[in-house]
């Protein structure tokens, strides 16, 4: 396997590319439905840019579709129709497999589990991907590419990745949510924010030594009711991040109580 076809040009799309461009894969073509995110992405990776699917040529050894959950399904019988001995992979965390079915094509899942950005660029060689397919031959060919670029490949079916995906979006995607609240207050008040920035670190090495919930921390946990009432004040021009504050803090001293 040795050339690839991208069907995307978004954060993760963008990340993927890099990755195996320079593991030594050829990537053919990068298909966006914009006209700008396809040849910046091509550019990248010495590929041809397409913006219509009608262009798609058949000469790549697997066609990687990474785009938005909602056109996943809607692209899949565009790309896959004719090519039945070529192989499909998709990398949504939280759609099945089955997205394939009805194809003969050989096909599967390929979900790289991380935060990905089009301008900050990371190294896959640690980042999980987990993989699945529609054979035990195709899961093998699979994993062999996923092996090219990563140290971690993890097997995994459909239900059990919703559950996956699922937790990486409380880890990851509301994490950085408050993170932005946060930033939010110290910009409203003159404070930069790379004063948290000390904070957020430690708060995540400890992660890697301890369960999280003996790293819990904070008002909440020993419910200090006074610290708690005048910061539900401060807030008070914000009712959403009142509300979100109220749940967090009773979900954590709850959960704290749980033995």
């Amino acid at each position: 396997m040795k050339r690839i076809t991208l069907i995307g040009a978004g954060r993760l799309a963008t990340q993927l590319g890099r990755a195996l461009f320079d593991a030594g894969f050829i990537i053919n073509q990068v298909f966006s439905r914009t006209e700008e995110s396809a040849r910046v992405l091509a550019e990248r990776l010495n590929a041809e840019a397409l913006t219509n699917l009608d262009g798609l040529r058949n000469d790549a050894d697997a066609y990687i579709i990474s785009v938005k959950d909602s056109a996943l399904c809607q692209l899949i019988p565009q790309v896959c129709e004719g090519r039945g001995d070529k192989l499909f992979l998709h990398t949504a965390g939280s759609m099945s497999i089955d997205c394939f079915k009805g194809f003969d094509n050989r096909y599967g899942v390929f979900y790289p589990m991380q935060t990905f950005s089009k301008t900050r660029d990371v190294s896959f060689e640690d980042i999980p991907i987990f993989i699945e397919g529609s054979s035990e031959e195709v899961q093998e060919n699979i994993r062999t590419l996923a092996a090219k670029i990563t140290k971690r490949v993890i097997p995994l079916d459909s239900e059990n990745r919703k559950y996956l995906h699922l937790a990486a979006v409380w880890a990851c995607n509301f994490s950085n949510y408050c993170y932005s609240v946060a930033a939010d207050i110290l910009s409203e008040h003159g404070l930069p924010f790379d004063v948290m920035l000390p904070l957020i670190d430690e708060t995540t090495k400890k992660i890697h030594a301890m369960n999280p919930k003996e790293a819990q921390t904070g008002p909440a946990v020993r419910w200090d009711q006074n610290v708690i009432d005048k910061q539900m004040l401060l807030m008070k021009s914000h009712p959403n991040w009142q509300a979100i504050y109220e749940v967090l803090s009773n979900n954590i001293h709850a959960n704290d109580k749980k033995e």
